[in-house]
């Protein structure tokens, strides 16, 4: 009962964490006796609060020969650690009414824990054994690998899971961000408790943590709660990868996988988040494909033709490379046209720009949608991680907007012509596309 009533308490703070939506959000950095750094915004509306690390490195970090270790190795974090299997540490978090998850990308391995301020300081002592002591115990290490290796046998029927991972390949050529993050049937199968703890020794070091807090704490709770829980980790870890090669080529690459439906990526070299033409080039995209029904892949390609039920353009940032990337998918006796169009539009507005009333709406929308981010103490945490994680000022979910509106017609027509480069577009097509020639 004491338990479900715990569950229950933090149900319940992060339903009310979640109300408000607010970007004018004051945060603090707060440096602990031994030098750790975090970033916190207060709120003691609710006894609750939201924790955010992220280590630099993630699946970027794998051996050679060992894609997906730190992807596994992440998924085992909480099946058991210190004194407690994995049973009893599901007990205790429960007991604790604390919840934590982690997720392995490329460039980070990230961790959340949301606490009762009552139960904080036995939560987050739970938090640090996973961090410090897990347990791969073998019988964990066979259920999680299943899951991972049942996923992987779901993705080689996957057109989505094989258009990306073929772009990949395309795009990065010998660097790690071209193997698979979760590894391969045959990577995982091999995997050893050996390699488990050398991943997590190399994934999770001080030197490369970014902290986040946001909720019932004050900074000085939190400067000793840091040295707390992260001081016995490791300072420093392997080498990372260093700067991919985009070898992205223009034309279009053609996978035969049996379905009614082609799906396709696309793209080329991006626009880094700390080039000068950032903010421009996130307009422009907003313009040209960023999700929105207005913007003009939207309507040429769906709106005017019904080739799609949507299409998208984006920017990727990773650590070591930046692409402009889009997706779609169509019939098969349709593809081939909603390639067509998306190539004339991309070579269009290059050429031409964009028109003073699309910027202007651009902006609206990209403003008007920003403080709506701001729903909740887990989110926050997630948020400030981030901008720490991208070199942002710590006033920059302030002037984040203000930089929107600075953008000027000139600015966004220079780089679309500058930044677009159609004739570089590499498109990767799963599926049995008709008229459709590959090159």
């Amino acid at each position: 009962m004491i338990a479900r009533f715990g569950a229950w308490l933090l149900a319940l703070a992060i339903l009310l964490a979640a109300l408000p939506a607010r970007a004018e959000i004051q945060i603090q950095e707060v440096t602990s006796p031994g030098g750790i750094t975090a970033w916190l915004v207060e709120d003691h509306s609710i006894p609750f609060a939201a924790l955010q690390l992220s280590f630099r490195g993630g699946a970027s970090l794998d051996p050679e020969g060992k894609a997906g270790v730190t992807s596994l190795m992440g998924g085992l974090l909480e099946e058991g650690a210190g004194d407690l299997d994995a049973r009893a540490f599901a007990r205790a978090a429960e007991t604790l009414a604390t919840s934590f998850s982690y997720r392995v990308g490329d460039d980070f391995t990230s961790i959340s824990a949301r606490f009762l301020t009552e139960n904080r300081d036995d939560a987050l002592a739970l938090l640090r054994s996973t961090l410090i002591a897990p347990r791969f115990d073998a019988d964990a290490i066979e259920r999680v690998r299943a899951q991972m290796l049942s996923n992987l046998r779901s993705d080689l029927k996957d057109p989505n899971a094989i258009a990306a991972q073929a772009f990949s390949t395309l795009t990065y050529g010998d660097h790690p961000y071209a193997t698979p993050q979760d590894g391969t049937i045959e990577s995982i199968t091999a995997m050893t408790r050996e390699d488990l703890i050398a991943a997590h020794k190399a994934a999770l070091v001080l030197s490369r943590v970014t902290i986040g807090v946001v909720g019932d704490i004050t900074p000085e709770d939190l400067a000793p709660m840091l040295d707390a829980l992260l001081a016995d980790l490791p300072q420093d870890g392997p080498p990372l990868p260093g700067r991919a090669n985009v070898t992205l080529t223009g034309g279009t690459t053609v996978i035969d996988f049996p379905t009614p439906q082609s799906v396709a990526l696309f793209g080329h070299e991006g626009v880094a988040l700390d080039d000068e033409d950032f903010f421009a080039a996130y307009l422009l995209n907003t313009i040209l494909g960023g999700g929105s029904f207005e913007s003009r892949l939207m309507t040429e390609v769906r709106e005017k033709r019904g080739l799609t039920y949507g299409v998208y353009a984006y920017l990727v940032g990773k650590e070591e490379a930046d692409i402009w990337m889009g997706q779609v998918a169509s019939a098969n006796d349709r593809i081939a046209e909603a390639i067509s169009v998306i190539r004339a539009e991309w070579a269009r507005i290059a050429t031409e720009g964009v028109s003073a009333e699309e910027l202007e709406n651009a902006k609206t929308y990209l403003t008007g949608s920003y403080p709506l981010r701001f729903d909740g103490n887990g989110t926050i945490a997630g948020i400030i991680t981030g901008m720490q994680e991208n070199g942002f000022p710590i006033d920059y979910a302030s002037t984040r907007n203000a930089r929107i509106e600075a953008v000027t017609l000139e600015d966004v027509s220079r780089v679309a012509r500058e930044r677009l480069r159609p004739q570089d577009l590499r498109f990767v097509v799963v599926g049995q596309p008709e008229g459709l020639e590959a090159n």
